[in-house]
């Protein structure tokens, strides 16, 4: 089987209007520009997968469970813009945090990419063809870091700037629809090539 390109895009700040440690459905909002942006990327036929760090489970904010009704109203957000969510992906853990069984260092928490990897693997991905939508440094890292190119959403959320080598996007923009037109030009002319 070929593996395929996908769109992997980060969560709270990027799809979702940033509503800290939000696991209420009924709360969930999408970000201005991210239904039309989801509509263009659904377009393509690549697979999109949210990739996401979820510190508050070790933080003993809320159980690992919610997030189950985090994902489903996602796939019901993006099936509202004729998209398909094809993949949820979330790290629970943080190193200073109070619940025992998360409170780790790990190779899930972005900026690492083991998310990446691991929905490289379970849904026959190809990382190099692939792109990473997020709206802070840290996710541009994990995207390059898996082999992804990067659009970083200059939204106000990256607030330290820290630079390095896997911290330069490929694209800088101001709005989810701006990254979501580049990654379908830039799909679509693969597929041509």
């Amino acid at each position: 089987m070929a593996l395929k390109p996908a769109v992997f895009l980060d969560k709270d700040g990027t799809l979702l209007v940033n509503d800290a440690y939000n696991v209420d459905p009924a709360r969930m909002r999408l970000d201005e520009g991210v239904e039309a942006g989801l509509r263009r990327l659904g377009s393509t036929g690549a697979p999109m997968v949210v990739i996401t760090n979820q510190p508050g489970v070790a933080l003993g904010l809320f159980e690992e469970e919610a997030l189950i009704g985090v994902h489903l109203q996602l796939a019901r957000m993006f099936e509202n813009a004729h998209a398909r969510l094809h993949g949820f992906y979330y790290c629970p853990h943080l190193a200073r945090g109070v619940r025992r069984p998360y409170a780790l260092p790990c190779t899930c928490r972005k900026p690492q990419p083991g998310l990446l990897r691991q929905a490289a693997r379970d849904l026959d991905l190809d990382l190099e063809r692939s792109w990473f939508i997020g709206d802070i440094l840290d996710d541009v890292e994990a995207g390059r870091r898996a082999g992804c190119r990067t659009v970083l959403l200059n939204n106000g959320h990256e607030t330290e700037w820290v630079r390095g080598p896997f911290r330069e996007p490929d694209y800088i923009v101001d709005g989810f629809e701006q990254a979501a037109a580049i990654v379908a030009v830039a799909m679509r002319a693969r597929e041509v090539a």
